[in-house]
This record gives C-alpha cells, structure tokens and sequence, in this order.
C-alpha cells in the first residue's frame, strides 16, 4: 500500500524543508532512493520523480550506489525551480500544486513518524491463500526432496 496524499504531501514538504538540517540529511537520501511506487497520488509521483532526478549527483558509469546533493544552493535551486516553473515538473502540474514545498511538515513529523512512512511505503496487503494450497505444496516438497534423494543415492 503506497502513501496516501496525506503522507506523501508530509514527506514531499520534509525532502524539501529539511535538507539544510543535517540530522535529515540521511534520511532524505534514503528516501529519494526509494522506488517511486510508494507514492500513490499521481501529482505527488511527479514531484517526487522530480526531486529524485534533480538532487541526483553526477556519478560514474561503475556500478556505484545513488548519491544525493542533498544540503546547500544547488538542493535550494531544484526546489525553487520547481515552485516558480511547475511544468518543469510535468506539463499538468499548477503553481498550486507545488505551493507546499519548501514548508516544514511540522513538529509530528519525527523520527517515529519516519519509520512509520517507510512501513507505510512497502506494505503490501498478503494475499490469503486456501488451506488446501498449502497441503498440496506440502507434499510436492515431499516428492521432490524423495526424488531427489534417490538420484543421489543412485549416483
């Protein structure tokens, strides 16, 4: 289950109100590396596609992990970009919808509340499966382990 509005709008406002606090930064960094798919509200998807490909540090062809200029002007300069050209964002994207970058999300958003976006992030609901499935697997897990305890036997 992916954020609804509600919190994608709160973690889009800590991405861009927060960078200059170094306590943040990480935590920032770690979330820009998540997948996109975590974010439900197709407008908010945008932006934080935006952000992602904005505050993404140059890097080398290798196989390096994602970096971040996270912190300072260049971070500053993506988001006032953003507010002041929307369609930089996407060509449907209104001075509206991006007017709530750069605000803090406020005193609730702590820590807590960060791990909390992140469970919120990769939940996805189980899937129940009949009991009869599992019996069945069961013993298809008995056959092959028999089978293949009989090859090695035979060899």
């Amino acid at each position: 289950m992916a954020l609804d509005a509600e919190l994608g709008k709160k973690m889009l406002q800590l991405v861009t109100s927060r960078y200059d606090d170094r306590h943040w930064r990480k935590k920032i960094e770690k979330t820009l590396s998540l997948p996109q798919s975590g974010v439900a509200d197709p407008m908010q998807q945008q932006l934080f596609m935006y952000l992602k490909i904005g505050l993404k540090a140059y890097k080398s062809r290798r196989a390096d992990p994602d970096a971040w200029i996270i912190g300072g002007y260049a971070t500053k300069e993506v988001i006032d970009r953003a507010k002041f050209q929307p369609q930089l964002v996407g060509p449907d994207v209104k001075k509206e919808d991006v007017a709530f970058l750069g605000t803090d999300p406020g005193d609730d958003v702590t820590e807590g509340w960060w791990d909390e976006m992140l469970v919120q992030w990769f939940d996805v609901p189980e899937e129940e499966k009949p009991a009869e499935d599992d019996e069945a697997g069961k013993t298809t897990e008995a056959e092959s382990a028999a089978t293949t305890e009989g090859q090695s036997s035979s060899a």
